[in-house]
């Protein structure tokens, strides 16, 4: 889950920056699209240092504590969540569509597909994608055995990396296209899904299966997200970004792939 966030929101935003900024010398975007998802991110930040605190000063607490809590806060970040969508697909709608009239009705030529047709596609490739990530992640649990790095960096780094792949490549793409709205979409949006859907329906999930989860996470982890989130709150402000602050937002991925790497295995749970 962390690795997720930050990689989407340090590598795939920073490397769509650096990508897009090698090509055109200043790109521009949605001041409001970004904004708003920073502060989610923000939101989602949280969600992660409470529980996370809560079980390290309180180490003597009940399980059962632990776990109502994470319950709470996972129903919270659901409700968010929704309303967030509801904000942006609905009742402000205008705000995140402003560019909608510039952009092309054909794309080289050819018609734009009917929503159907787009759906379908996306659906087959989701789950086509889907699938040979888990063979990678299934290959690389193996691999990272035989090289003995520790289970943290392997989970955070590694697989989050191989396991969104596809997502990465796709920004990219799109803002070598100079379209960084969609591409800065791409990014944070994926990391606001992680952390306020994902996380949640697993904390449900775990109460429904018998197989309890928590949103208590290891200290560096936490360090991680919110110092990621802090970055990228620093690139969205002004609309604007350039190749160095792409460089930035990997410096920054680098730096925490290190911490992880370097992290010896007794100071985890």
């Amino acid at each position: 889950l962390t690795g997720s966030i930050i990689g989407n929101i340090l590598l795939v935003l920073g490397a769509s920056i650096l990508a897009g900024g090698l090509k055109f010398k200043t790109q521009t975007f949605n001041t409001t699209r970004a904004s708003t998802g920073a502060s989610m991110l923000l939101l989602a930040a949280m969600s992660f240092i409470v529980p996370t605190v809560y079980s390290y000063l309180l180490p003597d607490k009940a399980t059962a504590r632990r776990l109502d809590l994470s319950m709470d806060i996972a129903i919270v970040l659901i409700v968010i969540y929704t309303l967030s969508l509801l904000f942006e697909l609905h009742t402000h709608k205008q705000l995140f569509s402003a560019r909608a009239e510039a952009l092309p009705h054909d794309v080289g030529g050819h018609p734009l597909w009917m929503p159907g047709k787009a759906v379908g596609v996306l659906a087959g490739a989701t789950v086509l994608v889907a699938w040979m990530s888990e063979i990678l992640v299934g290959s690389v649990e193996h691999a990272s055995q035989a090289m003995h790095l520790n289970e943290l960096f392997v989970g955070v780094i590694i697989i989050a990396v191989i396991g969104n792949a596809a997502e990465h490549s796709t920004a990219i793409l799109v803002a070598m296209k100079n379209q960084m709205d969609l591409s800065i979409s791409i990014a944070v949006g994926s990391s606001l899904q992680i952390a306020l859907f994902v996380a949640p329906v697993l904390v449900f999930a775990g109460r429904l299966f018998g197989k309890p989860i928590d949103l208590v996470f290891e200290p560096l982890e936490v360090i991680a997200v919110v110092l990621s989130v802090f970055v990228v709150n620093q690139v969205a402000h002004d609309g604007e970004c350039n190749w160095l602050e792409g460089v930035q937002l990997l410096s920054v991925y680098l730096i925490l792939g290190i911490a992880f790497y370097f992290l010896p295995e007794l100071v985890m749970h």
